[in-house]
């Protein structure tokens, strides 16, 4: 297991490493080609109306056929003889036909979802060139992504990574690369008229590649053949269905909340600022994108096969709990478990250690952003974006504000990665209510800035809030959920006298069932050499001045951009930050290779574990051979 999902999660972040920084170098292009309003437009608005068919037809079923344990990678790991599908002769095919609902829901809610947005789109909107041929097209591209829905769940619950990495990259290529295409031929004489329909024609065929790739993958099978009764009589898993539409369901106010800003740029701001925005967006998200996304997505995983026992048993009596037992962890070690012991410990101490390993990981990144990023990003965007977005929109703040959102977003990705994984009916629909608390207050917030004058970063600002109280809702059902499960599983088994006691773990077991807070702060001694450059850094911006507006000092004498940042007070200062930021993570390293076990006052422990023992002995040997 924890082979397959490091070589998910290496998968996945190759898939959006490569896409992300390809679309990047295109977008610099595009962003030049296409105006603010039509930016706006693509960005915000045709991403909204795709992203609420997507997410509400397809985001619920995922995550429920992710926990089917039938599905997992030790039976379905590679294909049986003459099963093109790759998922084998399963008992669990009424399970995944689940697969087939997105498309099933999808097709009448893109319909519906179109029309209530031409309807209700401004008229400054509406009079764009070519808007409506423009929609009719994404409405299409969505239903072609979902026609492939079964065959990615397939894929992905026998964790064949490499086939979604396949499809994905070569139809992001084809995506950019058409609407590249599109939008050169329409700026040397096409009439100017086809950006809209450049991108539209781009996403359409995105999502066409994307299915013509798993259906060369599985064929026929994964369209029509693997939609047959089980030996029940029946079509759909009645529990997976059930968890489906309870999860959908919560999909609807996360979807709110997700793509929030949205809404309210869509129903308040110019097209031109909302091009501003959505381009800040962009680059902003590309850290997200390219390494919490893939995190997210492969934790999800992780964790729903990981602790399938566990959640089943708790949902499930004893006697059906007794009657699996070929359904263990295939990565759990008997030696650990003898007759007298919790059964499922060693899952929930490999799963409570991943965890804190993340979140501590997360942390102690978000430091280096936070210190590095809030001085240094004021310079690399008069580099980075267009003069028409760096002087006219509200790309420029929104950006810096963003550096303040990303460590929030990777914490919360995670946690919401364990809790959809392992959540319950109840503990979704218990979610969902508070769910409308959490988008209350981020409107609430979001308009109060607005009226304090924070304009377009009023959002990022309520984003932040919402994801603070999410945090904390995740994180207090993280610890409930492993004392609950430790200590029900110790009674049941009869481990001890007090059942659910921790006498029979060691501290470092007893943190992690705790999941107590100290083991994911960053160490002491690292927080106080970010600290010390902090300090290092501003006193650089007082004696040389600021870069920044040396740059631009520079530029108003007509001296280039990139001519400007080769000045040499800002090569002194950004000599000073690479610098410091490659100390900091030397020491870092140095922490975690064991070396610096003593300075670590935090968390290391627990991140020691997880390194692999041989890298950890190969770092030892270095280190003596040096000192030797």
């Amino acid at each position: 297991m924890a082979s397959s999902t490091a070589s998910t999660l290496t998968s996945l972040m190759g898939l959006q490493l490569f896409t992300r920084l390809f679309t990047f170098v295109l977008n610099q292009a595009l962003s030049r080609l296409a105006s603010p309003a039509a930016f706006g437009i693509v960005a915000i608005q045709f991403e909204l109306l795709l992203s609420t068919i997507l997410f509400l037809s397809r985001e619920g079923v995922r995550g429920a056929l992710l926990r089917v344990e039938s599905a997992g990678p030790d039976r379905a790991s590679a294909p049986q003889s003459g099963d093109k599908t790759g998922t084998g002769n399963r008992n669990g095919s009424a399970a995944m036909n689940v697969g087939f609902i997105p498309f099933i829901v999808g097709v009448p809610l893109a319909i519906g979802t179109s029309l209530l947005y031409i309807t209700t789109a401004s008229k400054e909107t509406r009079v764009q060139p070519n808007f409506y041929s423009a929609v009719l097209v994404y409405v299409l591209a969505a239903i072609m992504e979902l026609l492939a829905e079964p065959m990615h769940n397939m894929a992905m619950s026998s964790v064949q990574t490499n086939v979604r990495v396949r499809a994905e990259g070569i139809g992001i290529t084809a995506k950019t690369l058409t609407t590249f295409l599109i939008l050169v031929y329409d700026a040397n004489g096409g009439g100017g008229d086809l950006a809209l329909l450049a991108f539209a024609f781009g996403q359409l065929m995105y999502g066409s590649l994307v299915f013509l790739v798993y259906l060369r993958r599985f064929g026929r099978a994964g369209l029509l053949t693997s939609l047959s009764k089980n030996s029940s009589g029946v079509y759909f898993d009645r529990d997976v269905l059930a968890l489906s539409t309870t999860m959908t369901s919560q999909s609807l106010v996360k979807h709110f909340l997700t793509e929030g800003d949205k809404f309210i740029l869509s129903w308040f701001s110019p097209l031109q600022d909302q091009g501003g925005y959505a381009l800040a967006v962009n680059y902003g998200s590309l850290i997200a994108r390219i390494v919490f996304q893939p995190i997210e997505e492969t934790l999800r995983l992780y964790f729903s096969k990981t602790l399938a026992q566990v959640t089943s048993s708790s949902s499930s009596t004893s006697t059906t709990s007794s009657s699996s037992p070929n359904s263990h962890e295939p990565d759990q070690n008997p030696q650990r478990q003898p007759p007298h012991k919790n059964p499922h410990l060693p899952a929930l101490l490999k799963s409570s250690r991943t965890l804190l390993t993340l979140l501590n990981i997360q942390l102690t990144t978000s430091l280096f952003i936070l210190i590095f990023g809030t001085h240094y990003l004021p310079l690399f965007l008069t580099l980075l974006l267009p003069p028409r977005y760096l002087h006219t929109t509200s790309a420029p703040k929104v950006l810096e504000a963003w550096v303040w959102y990303i460590p929030f977003l990777a914490v919360n990705g995670g946690l919401e990665a364990f809790f959809a994984s392992c959540a319950g009916r109840e503990d979704v629909g218990r979610q969902s209510r508070w769910m409308v608390l959490f988008t209350m207050i981020y409107t609430t917030c979001a308009v109060v800035l607005y009226k304090a004058g924070f304009g377009d970063v009023s959002l990022v600002y309520a984003n932040i809030v919402n994801l603070v109280v999410r945090i904390g809702y995740a994180w207090m059902f993280c610890r409930r959920f492993f004392s609950e499960h430790y200590s029900s599983s110790s009674s049941s088994s009869g481990g001890g006298s007090g059942g659910g006691s921790n006498s029979e773990l060691d501290s470092t077991e007893e943190a992690l069932i705790n999941l107590r807070p100290r083991t994911v702060l960053p160490p002491r001694s690292l927080v106080l050499l970010l600290a010390i450059s902090m300090g290092l850094i501003r006193t650089s911006e007082h004696l040389l001045g600021n870069p920044t507006m040396i740059v631009r000092q520079y530029q108003g004498q007509g001296m280039g951009r990139i001519s400007a940042i080769l000045v040499r007070p800002v090569l002194a200062h950004l000599a000073l930050g690479v610098g410091l930021a490659i100390g900091c993570l030397g020491w870092w390293v140095w922490i975690l290779s064991g070396s610096g076990r003593g300075s670590d006052g935090s968390g290391g422990s627990v991140l020691l574990e997880l390194i692999p023992q041989r890298w950890r002995r190969r770092t030892r040997r270095r280190v003596r051979t040096k000192s030797d």
